[in-house]
């Protein structure tokens, strides 16, 4: 399989289908059609809402794509670990919470060859690329809120059908829009800590926590992740979705 015929054409080059998406939202409408793939605004312009868009805007454009997830995973992993050297309050304040929200523009590039370097075609403990782990638990965020009905789940698997890929890859994507929005299964696919938190950030990403189905969605990955209250709260805070 292509993965990187995939990436591209859900993420966009580079993160051109993203910033695709964020264009068509701020202009009050999404990209029509995916003919071109990236050029035509990604996969993620279809099955982003237009406020999943803007939100992905402020953060997936600062390195585009998977480069971007990686970072904001590793920003908060690395920051979660330096924490558990100190003293710590069992709750952060909301001020601390604050100061890390403008730090966190400033999110550091994966270091290479790391777990977090997305680029390195890290795999899971189950022998899956991770890139494709992150891809599908973008899509099962997606759809979490229930946005995509059924028309427009034909209309987005008629696209993808019209992709210049090949069939292997058109099928990898028409089996993850057709799949159920499982936060359990995705969460069996981690195989460590450092995974867990790129699965985290990747669907918080995709989400907009504006509905309780959302907000549900995410409880239960984390719980799935089994990923420490702590963790959690900062790549809430580094994907501002509270």
């Amino acid at each position: 399989m292509n993965v990187n015929a995939i990436l591209n054409n859900v993420m966009g080059t580079a993160g051109a289908g993203i910033d695709k998406a964020v264009q068509g939202a701020r202009s009050g409408g999404m990209p029509s059609g995916l003919l071109g793939g990236a050029a035509a605004g990604g996969l993620a312009a279809l099955l982003l809402s237009n406020k999943k868009a803007r939100k992905m805007g402020g953060k997936a454009l600062t390195y585009g794509g998977m480069a971007a997830i990686g970072g904001l995973a590793y920003k908060a992993w690395r920051d979660h670990k330096e924490d558990q050297t100190r003293t710590q309050p069992a709750q952060r304040s909301a001020h601390a919470a604050a100061i890390y929200q403008q730090t966190a523009a400033n999110t550091p590039a994966p270091p290479a060859g790391s777990i977090f370097d997305l680029a390195n075609q890290p795999s899971t403990s189950q022998g899956e690329d991770m890139r494709l782990v992150v891809i599908r638990a973008m899509i099962s965020a997606a759809k979490a809120d229930g946005h995509i009905d059924a028309d427009e789940r034909t209309r987005i698997e008629g696209q993808i059908k019209a992709l210049q890929i090949g069939q292997d890859e058109q099928q990898f994507l028409i089996d993850q829009l057709n799949a159920p929005s499982d936060p359990i299964a995705i969460a069996r696919l981690s195989g460590s800590l450092e995974q867990a938190t790129e699965i985290y950030a990747a669907s918080a990403l995709a989400v907009d926590v504006d509905t309780p189905e959302e907000r549900r969605y995410l409880e239960r990955l984390a719980d799935g992740l089994h990923l420490p209250e702590d963790l959690r709260q900062r790549l809430d805070e580094e994907t501002a979705i509270r």
